[in-house]
């Protein structure tokens, strides 16, 4: 009870979304079932490169491919997306089960393996979140307004106030998003992937540089699930104290 008193109110969630397979086009929620490994359905699937499964970072990424942000995954049964099957629309309008081996020949001529993996830890953290506020910084700083989609979180927020990079000031904190405790572990360290324009394909190399230059080459955050539950669009998120 007293973590609901104590907590105090830092934004609201505005955007939520998931990601079936590594690297692909993202799944717009309004609300998302959290488990201990993130959003259910989240990262289930991924591809990898050919001749590339020994290899340290075998996955095929929009780094390799920048094309496969086209292509959008969904679920068959979207309630229970651990276990439903899946399959992906592609930039023509085609819809293909995602282990069929034709999807993957589409990202790589020499014929991309899909594998899945039921806990989806094919990132860092099973969480990703990054406030507007921030966001929209950052496209002051590069002179053009930026689609949250080159950032690829799980969770967007509103901040309270108008100050970019509150997210950072949680790292090592717990915050509530509706149902959901989640534990903000670290600033998330960004890569070629933001560049990456997720509707054109075309790449923009001074956000990077720019991130790198003002942010230490970080922009959001990454954490981990405290409690599961439900967080939906409009959810006030609550900064528990330390």
């Amino acid at each position: 009870m007293s973590r609901s008193i104590d907590a105090v109110p830092v934004g609201r969630v505005t955007g939520l979304w998931r990601y079936p397979v590594k690297s692909m086009g993202a799944e717009v929620l309004s609300e998302a079932q959290v488990d201990w490994h993130g959003f259910e359905g989240d990262r289930r699937w991924a591809f990898v490169r050919h001749n590339k499964v020994p290899s340290g970072f075998p996955w095929l990424t929009l780094r390799e491919c920048p094309g496969m942000n086209g292509y959008v995954p969904s679920f068959v049964n979207p309630d229970q997306p651990n276990t439903s099957p899946t399959v992906v629309r592609t930039p023509d309008g085609e819809v293909f089960d995602v282990t069929d081996p034709a999807l993957g020949r589409m990202l790589d001529a020499n014929g991309a393996q899909v594998i899945r993996q039921a806990r989806g830890v094919f990132d860092t953290f099973p969480l990703s979140l990054i406030t507007t506020q921030t966001v929209d910084q950052l496209g002051e700083w590069i002179g053009e307004t930026l689609d949250v989609q080159r950032f690829r979180p799980n969770v967007l927020v509103e901040a309270s106030d108008d100050l970019p990079f509150q997210e950072d000031d949680w790292v090592g904190c717990v915050i509530r998003l509706g149902g959901v405790r989640m534990r903000v572990d670290k600033r998330d360290g960004r890569c070629v992937v933001i560049t990456i324009d997720p509707v054109t394909a075309e790449r923009t190399p001074s956000i990077l540089r720019t991130v790198v230059d003002e942010r230490e080459g970080c922009l959001g955050v990454y954490g981990t699930t405290v409690q599961p539950g439900n967080v939906t669009i409009g959810d006030v998120v609550l900064l528990e104290p330390e």
